[in-house]
């Protein structure tokens, strides 16, 4: 892996008038201190500048003729090609500002030890991508999120990676593996590091998956202006296409989504025989809840489950036509590439069918939500969980008996609306039942 040059923090000149170093004076001023979590450079330039300050006062006036020569400037907040004073202005990469985020305890440099991360499978990095874009985190190089994340880019890769704290686009790929990009699976991540000028197209997303075969589009998870989102994306990127990198997180523990992981859950295809008329094993239950988590639901009235049935072959049927299939790539038996794009959470969802209902389901009342209840509201409530990516909580189902883990995956949900106390207990309301089936 290519080692990333280091990148040098610009100190201002304490008396240039520039509106770029009055502003990057004044921002750094404003940050909290060392001990209450601010970055150590930023304390030591409001040292700095109070010195000055001080001195500036003590001696009537600022640096005089003799002084040192004027440093290069920052870039002004504006940026080029920007409205001068409309920071909001929409970009690919999000706004100007520092890249650098909170420190925390984990190591500030050199190697990272595969021991020392938090295990995680490819379908719980996708999952907690899906909560932010869910909830239309708003992009912010300076805020943090409700799980304690800072709000832009780099800081939405250390969430989906759950890493111990935030990370930046100079140190993400300390945590990572780099790859070929032919050898891309959802959960891995594209990284372009400018290291002369990191406010300068420095940028990162997720990878989801190709969207065709010709491996030239891919889904991209990213936290960009206005927030958090998910969508098609030339490889690698818009902008400084060439020069983004692909990393695979070093923690990355067995599973892909659509496979969470686990005994029996290998993602090679088990064969034609495992499928059609006669059928009867566990592939045919995992296909079927692979199939409803991309949107196969309405063919299923009860399941789905271990014997191979119409449902089974309509709903897959209904997925090979996403893909723009037709003829006996389409016959509803699923093969190995109707298995590889399910198994690695690629391609198309199934699309709404004509006459099928697409608006919000009605509510049918807090009492069918509590403990010892068992209804098809229960188990409608969990498939939604799970299509949404709030379904880390269940080990088995979800079914139509209520439970702790249906109640959890609802606070989740409830908590990445930014609701807290009451409106975040885990039992679904009207407005939680909207947000969630919208």
């Amino acid at each position: 892996m290519a080692a990333v040059p280091v990148f040098e923090e610009y100190e201002p000149a304490p008396d240039c008038p520039c509106a770029g170093c009055r502003r990057h004076r004044r921002e750094t001023a404003l940050r909290p201190a060392v001990r209450a979590g601010g970055h150590p450079a930023a304390h030591g330039a409001r040292r700095a500048l109070v010195l000055f300050t001080a001195a500036g006062v003590a001696l009537g006036g600022g640096a005089g003729a003799g002084g040192a020569a004027t440093p290069a400037h920052p870039a002004g907040p504006a940026g080029p090609g920007r409205a001068k004073d409309d920071p909001d202005v929409s970009t690919p990469q999000g706004g100007a500002g520092p890249l650098h985020g909170r420190p925390h305890a984990g190591p500030t440099g050199g190697h990272v030890s595969v021991s020392s991360l938090r295990r995680s499978t490819r379908a719980e990095i996708i999952n907690r991508a899906k909560r932010w874009v869910a909830a239309k985190v708003p992009y912010s190089m300076e805020k943090y999120w409700t799980d304690g994340y800072r709000q832009d880019c780099s800081g939405f890769v250390s969430m989906a990676w759950n890493l111990a704290g935030n990370e930046w686009t100079g140190s993400l790929d300390r945590f990572g593996t780099r790859l070929d990009r032919s050898e891309l699976q959802p959960g891995d991540i594209l990284l372009f590091h400018n290291p002369t000028d990191p406010n300068r197209g420095s940028h990162v997303t997720i990878f989801g998956g190709w969207t065709d075969y010709t491996h030239t589009s891919y889904t991209a998870y990213e936290q960009t202006r206005p927030h958090a989102r998910r969508q098609a994306t030339p490889m690698a990127y818009w902008d400084n296409s060439s020069r983004y990198v692909a990393y695979r997180y070093k923690g990355l523990s067995g599973g892909t989504p659509g496979n969470p992981g686990g005994p029996g859950t290998s993602a090679a295809y088990p064969g034609p025989s495992s499928f059609g008329p006669g059928a009867n094993n566990r592939h045919v239950t995992r296909l079927g809840r692979m199939l409803v988590e991309r949107g196969g639901k309405r063919f299923y009235r009860s399941g789905p489950g271990p014997r191979w049935g119409e449902a089974d072959r309509r709903a897959t049927q209904a997925f090979q036509r996403a893909q723009g299939w037709s003829g006996r790539e389409a016959d509803g038996l699923p093969g190995p590439d109707t298995w590889r794009l399910l198994v690695n959470g690629q391609g198309r969802d199934i699309r709404s069918g004509s006459g099928t209902a697409t608006s919000t389901p009605p509510f049918p009342g807090r009492a069918y939500f509590r403990p010892g209840q068992s209804n098809k509201h229960v188990e409608q409530l969990g498939h939604r969980l799970v299509r949404r990516g709030f379904g880390d909580h269940y080990r088995s189902g979800p079914g139509p008996r209520w439970g702790e883990a249906d109640r959890r995956n609802v606070e989740a949900f409830q908590r990445a609306q930014g609701w807290r106390g009451a409106a975040a207990n885990g039992y679904p309301g009207p407005e939680t039942w909207r947000r969630l089936f919208r």
